[in-house]
């Protein structure tokens, strides 16, 4: 009888050594969740703090998300970034040349145009800044490159856009502008597209570990009264 029970309480202990780690796994991601959302939580109150004077030397790292101020002239030259917005469809970004009253040439994505809008005119000339800085990952395999012919772009590559637009390789997002009836809407920089899926790992290791455990019990239990039926 013993040698018999040997399996079934191998058995069992497996199963439940196998549970305990998928509902570690899942109190890890619950702890990453948190982690995650005080990054995202401070993310968000670096967006929204006072804006400063745009740095003379801003460093990709340190001052990424940092709200600034700038005063300066936007010129027409343009790359357009196709992009799609919920409820409104496919459009691109206005990725413009800024010129600040200091001399410096950088990059100014003032916003969001329809697509039939791509070729319309757009007010141009002095105007105040008030954005955030950002060097958006957007730049992947998977992503095709520009096409120069059409002026359609499919990402912000920041280097690439200094190159062909002759800036520097440092794109302001506005979130407002002094420039009167403009039509370009400005998309300002959020958290939404940074991901934070750790509830959902989460949900899906304890999920797992629920039906490991049934499992393994049930395994167990029909062991167990096959050789009752047995003996």
């Amino acid at each position: 009888m013993t040698r018999m029970r040997t399996p079934l309480l191998f058995s069992l202990l497996f199963g439940l050594l196998g549970a305990a780690i998928l509902i570690w796994l899942g109190v890890w991601q619950l702890q990453r969740l948190e982690w995650k959302q005080d990054i995202l939580s401070n993310i968000e109150r670096r967006i929204a703090a006072d804006p400063i004077a745009l740095p003379e030397q801003p460093d990709p790292a340190a001052d990424r998300f940092l709200p600034v101020v700038a005063a300066g002239t936007v010129f027409g030259e343009e790359i357009h970034v196709l992009v799609s917005q919920k409820n409104i469809g496919a459009g691109y970004r206005v990725i413009a040349v800024f010129e600040t009253d200091t001399g410096r040439r950088i990059l100014l994505d003032r916003g969001f145009i329809k697509v039939d809008q791509k070729a319309a005119d757009r007010p141009t000339g002095a105007a105040e800044v008030i954005g955030n800085l950002h060097w958006p990952d957007e730049k992947g395999s998977s992503i095709p490159e520009p096409d120069l012919k059409a002026e359609i772009w499919f990402a912000r590559d920041v280097e690439a856009m200094a190159a062909h637009l002759n800036t520097e390789a440092l794109l302001l997002v506005a979130r407002e502008t002094s420039i009167d009836n403009d039509p370009v809407a400005p998309l300002p920089v959020d958290t939404v597209g940074i991901p934070n899926d750790h509830l959902q790992y989460a949900l899906t290791w304890f999920s797992l570990a629920l039906i490991w455990i049934l499992m393994t019990f049930t395994f167990v239990w029909r062991a167990r009264s096959a050789q009752k039926g047995n003996s």
